[in-house]
């Protein structure tokens, strides 16, 4: 019998695969076990990436569900084949945080007890830092219905274990450092990966860290950290001027800040959806913080922190503006429910700026008791291009990683749009590939595009951008393009979108996955 080794598949993705084909065909745990003639435990342990799997099993799994999750032998790239064209309808819900999810997956280790995490995004990314949290002694559980975490790190973590290969496979590796630096005195971690956006400098994290006594030396392929002692004569912490107002980087500064004896202060901080999940965690473990939502963050650190908490994750307002431009595009009615107001506000008004016409529900609390929520509705409208450039600003500005979503936009409407990417080398360039769908976009320089429309859509086949949301972007295009369109080697989706095809068929969009 041959067995799946979890050196080459990760059993977690797996697991995943499995847990989402079983839940698009309607099936309970139960039901599945049934037809394979096993048990609902088993599927549960399978699910939760906790049992291997021989090939005659998974085979009989992909038999059961009418599925190709895993090809055996040779890895096979996932497509989509898009019948664009039609109009969308019906109401789709805005799922959890991934980058939530990641900074609090990290967080856990500040935590000496059990971190429980309810309804996390079931992502590639999230699952990756998952398999390093299990690779360094970290009991990481997911429950029966997939949808919480259970984390309880080790009274010593083990880190010459470290699952090199899924930490190299995300960026989000680089916010173990502050963490790790109230937990150990020296230690590596791999270099970091994630989307092909240009060289983004790690420096501003080791600025924002050093203050706590963090030296970092690059070798071949590693990290390698010293933590030396500091000064807390006087009871205070340090004051630590962020020279990039980052939301990694402010969240790697409260991290460190947790756990430091007397009081922080972090300027030009980030107040973003992510940091302030982050605080709300925080707090739950007994760290005081003041002018949470605005740039300048108290932290009164904890030396030691060992207590039982539940944390719900707010709601991505990333994942929100993806299924509202899908609305938009198709020149639809749909409702994306559970939208997070606070962090959609510049987004809406530009978009009204364009003609958009859409209807808000009252306001209601997300299940942490502290993200405000609201239903929008999209209704179809005449757009017009914006009298000034589109680009993103840190919080409470528009989003950077909702920008490149008014490139698909902007093409809708009648008019020329400047949008300005600065942030990013080489995200603008992967925007051009909506000319393939028919789109006029005329690159400027690496961070201005011309768009121009409003567009004829027609279907083509073009290859996934190396960048999360230009591949989302590219997608939601073909939604709108008539006829048949291809879009191939789709796998980055996946790191930021659970389930994001098989949800949008659910609004009536006529998407296939095939291999070749």
């Amino acid at each position: 019998m041959t067995v799946i080794d979890e050196t080459q598949t990760s059993l977690t993705e797996i697991g995943t695969l499995i847990r989402g084909a079983r839940q698009n065909r309607g099936l309970t745990q139960t039901q599945l076990a049934e037809r394979l003639g096993t048990s609902q435990s088993a599927i549960a342990r399978i699910e939760q990436g906790s049992q291997n799997l021989s090939v005659e099993l998974l085979s009989r799994i992909n038999a059961a569900l009418d599925a190709d999750l895993l090809s055996i032998g040779t890895p096979r790239a996932s497509h989509l084949r898009v019948t664009g064209g039609q109009r969308l309808s019906g109401t789709i819900t805005v799922k959890s945080s991934k980058n939530g999810a990641v900074a609090l997956l990290c967080a856990s280790l500040l935590n000496r007890g059990r971190t429980t995490l309810r309804s996390v995004a079931r992502i590639v990314e999230v699952d990756r830092i998952v398999d390093v949290l299990r690779s360094i002694g970290v009991r990481a559980t997911w429950s029966a219905d997939g949808k919480d975490l259970e984390i309880v790190p080790p009274a010593e973590l083990d880190l010459s274990s470290i699952d090199a290969d899924a930490a190299r496979r995300t960026r989000s590796i680089i916010m173990f450092l502050g963490p790790l630096l109230g937990r150990e005195q020296s230690f590596e971690l791999p270099y970091a990966g994630g989307c092909d956006l240009g060289t983004r400098t790690v420096e501003p994290h080791m600025i924002a860290l050093r203050p706590f006594g963090l030296d970092v030396v690059a070798t071949a392929g590693n990290y390698e950290a010293t933590v030396s002692s500091i000064s807390t004569d006087r009871g205070d912490g340090p004051t630590v001027i962020l020279t990039e107002r980052g939301d990694t980087v402010t969240e790697n500064a409260l991290m460190a800040a947790a756990r430091h004896p007397g009081v922080t202060t972090i300027r030009n901080a980030s107040p973003n959806y992510m940091v302030q999940d982050l605080c709300f965690y925080l707090e739950l473990l007994g760290v005081r913080i003041e002018g949470i939502g605005t740039t300048t963050l108290r932290v009164h650190g904890v030396r030691d922190i060992d207590t039982d908490v539940e944390y719900s994750p707010g709601e991505d307002p990333v994942e929100a503006m993806s299924l509202l431009t899908a609305g938009i595009v198709t020149d639809s009615e749909i409702t994306v429910a559970r939208v997070p107001i606070e962090f959609m506000e510049i987004e809406l008004a530009t978009l009204a700026e364009m003609g958009l016409s859409y209807t808000l529900s009252p306001e209601y609390a997300a299940a942490n008791g502290r993200t405000r929520l609201v239903d929008v509705t999209v209704h179809p409208s005449q757009l017009r291009a914006p009298i000034d450039k589109i680009h993103p600003m840190p919080f409470p500005g528009l989003n950077i990683d909702n920008l490149p979503f008014f490139a698909v936009i902007a093409a809708t409407a009648s008019g020329t749009t400047l949008i300005h990417d600065w942030v990013y080398d080489n995200r603008a360039i992967h925007l051009t590939d909506l000319t393939r769908l028919g789109a006029d976009v005329r690159l400027l320089d690496p961070h201005r595009l011309d768009v121009t429309g409003p567009t004829r859509w027609s279907g083509a086949e073009v290859s996934c951008p190396p960048a999360l949301r230009p591949a989302v972007v590219i997608l939601l295009a073909m939604l709108a393009a008539k006829g048949t369109s291809v879009l191939r080697n789709v796998d980055i989706i996946a790191r930021g979108y659970e389930q994001l095809q098989e949800r949008l068929i659910e609004l009536g969009a006529q998407i296939e996955t095939f291999r070749d």
